[in-house]
């Protein structure tokens, strides 16, 4: 029986990737712990989803997290590894992939970083964003994981001195060929699935790529069962966003514009760790509930546009961004449970990987089961917290469209377009 391990460098891939696979049916849990005992997975998991948190480690301890996940795996029967890879291609690519590789004693890994749904696609082994090489796309500027080159070769020779080899669209494959990251060439769907015909079961016993090509191997390796049912959500929409990606906030202007509360967290907020167990954040809390009543409301770590609080602030305290991303991450997720604890009705949606898994640890939930997509890299699953179950929908801060969060405000059934309601 095929058994499968995905590992994730960050929380949205993981569950972006595994529930490719949960909604064919396949048995598939989400874990948060790297030391996790793989011999617990036993009876009817088909897919185990491990999120590493890799992506912010220097490359050798990415490299030393994912050769004893892999390596443990293997020996405790799992057949497949599949390393899951940011689909914009920040993080530790090439130690992770080849940890991979050392922990199996293996000399080949097929890499298909492509995910053609969300306009990334792979051409002469460039990786584009919207048409756009990786390295000159919003990406490029990112402010804790710029990419810094498009060449997929380049990225991977950064941390690996495995050999890269480049496959073009039509080439024909097969599992033969030369060693090393076997890099292919892909601009839609039907071309990830054919390259994974092509290349079999077999030579996919190591693979990586992103959700993209996910969603074929799940075929491929024909893991399937009973779809889960589509639950029923609590109609309203309650955002905690810990992105800065230029992408979410342009999906903030437009809730904004069609009505959502958006409310901006100030450095103090955000940044003092204290500032969680006052007073006056009872008070704040208080009135953000309320605003989470009409429906439709963001809280948001964002400066308003225009204004730069943070910067200032974060330098006259002498924070560095490694600080500012942590303390930013934990304070929002520390917020997000006051209003659990305070009654917020709402299906959640987190924004960046960072935000979900802190909050996550905050309440004390190691394992999830996702469910579906509630769009095209929002996915829809559940925990439960002090008895009581909530839905949550995380996305990555690169995904989705302008109108997303007023698409998923719509499917949750959170209400028609409202007038700004003053804090």
């Amino acid at each position: 029986m095929v058994k499968l391990l995905i590992l994730a460098d960050d929380f949205t891939g993981a569950l972006d990737t595994g529930v490719q696979f949960a909604v064919r049916g396949a048995e598939t849990r989400v874990v948060t712990d790297p030391a996790y005992d793989f011999t617990r997975a036993a009876g009817d998991v088909q897919v185990l989803v491990m999120d590493a948190e890799t992506r912010h480690l220097p490359a050798k301890d990415a490299y030393d997290v994912v050769f004893r996940a892999a390596r443990g795996a293997l020996e405790a029967g799992f057949t497949h590894i599949y390393k899951k890879t940011d689909s914009a291609l920040r993080g530790n690519i090439g130690a992770e992939l080849t940890a991979v590789m050392d922990a199996a004693g293996a000399d080949s890994l097929a890499f298909l970083p492509a995910f053609p749904k969300t306009n990334r696609v792979t051409r002469g082994g460039i990786h584009y964003i919207d048409g756009v090489p990786v390295a000159q796309s919003v990406f490029g500027q990112d402010p804790f994981e710029p990419v810094r080159a498009s060449a997929i070769a380049d990225i991977i020779a950064e941390q690996s001195a495995a050999p890269v080899v480049l496959h073009g669209p039509m080439e024909r494959l097969s599992e033969t060929g030369r060693p090393g990251i076997q890099v292919y060439d892909a601009d839609s769907d039907e071309d990830l699935m054919r390259i994974g015909l092509q290349l079999g079961a077999g030579a996919l016993r190591l693979s990586a790529g992103c959700a993209g090509f996910a969603a074929a191997l799940a075929d491929i390796l024909k893991l399937e069962g009973s779809a889960p049912p589509f639950p029923a959500l609590a109609p309203a929409l309650f955002v905690a966003c810990g992105s800065v990606n230029p992408v979410t906030l342009q999906q903030m202007r437009v809730a904004e514009e069609n009505g959502f509360r958006h409310i901006h967290l100030n450095p103090v907020q955000k940044l003092e760790p204290s500032w969680a167990d006052t007073e006056a954040c009872a008070e704040a809390i208080g009135l953000w509930l309320e605003a989470a009543k009409t429906g439709r409301c963001i809280l948001d770590v964002n400066d308003p546009e225009g204004r730069d609080a943070t910067g200032p602030y974060a330098q006259a305290r002498g924070l560095t961004t490694e600080d500012l991303r942590v303390r930013i991450s934990a304070n929002l997720a520390a917020l997000m449970a006051r209003m659990l604890d305070g009654g917020l009705d709402a299906t959640l949606l987190c924004t960046g990987g960072d935000t979900l898994l802190a909050l996550m640890r905050r309440v004390g939930v190691s394992e999830l089961t996702p469910v579906c997509e509630a769009a095209t890299g929002a996915v829809l699953t559940h925990f439960v917290y002090k008895e009581k179950t909530y839905h949550i929908i995380s996305k990555s801060g690169g995904f989705g469209e302008p109108e997303l969060f007023c698409e998923l405000a719509s499917l949750v059934g959170a209400g028609e377009k409202r007038e700004d309601i003053s804090c």
